[in-house]
């Protein structure tokens, strides 16, 4: 009988990430007061789920401003398009978390 084995290599590189992509286009500069702000929000014990998330986006790309959005996304809970999204909105100088108003219908109330 004989016995076949095959060896398997597995060879890691520290400098690849397994959910690297390209480099991110839009890279914001935050502001002091913003990142301040950001913090604040993030040590609050009743704050709204989605201003949690983005808070915990701008302290991430603060610190790692070279990050795909893929792996940011995955970081804080986020779809990388939602992190493409505030990346673009935060590198054009809008340094906020709310959503803009626009799109969908819109609140009325009619009396009788």
């Amino acid at each position: 009988m004989v016995r076949v084995t095959r060896e398997i290599r597995v060879v890691r590189y520290p400098e690849a990430n397994a959910l690297s992509g390209p480099s991110p286009l839009y890279q914001p500069n935050f502001p002091a007061e913003f990142v301040v702000q950001a913090r604040l929000l993030v040590r609050r014990r009743t704050a709204k789920a989605h201003l949690l998330q983005r808070a915990r986006l701008v302290l991430l790309l603060h610190y790692q401003p070279d990050l795909s959005n893929v792996e940011a996304g995955s970081q804080v809970g986020l779809h990388p398009n939602s992190v493409r999204l505030w990346r673009k909105r935060w590198a054009q100088g809008v340094f906020d978390l709310e959503d803009q108003p626009g799109r969908g219908r819109k609140p009325t109330f009619s009396p009788p």
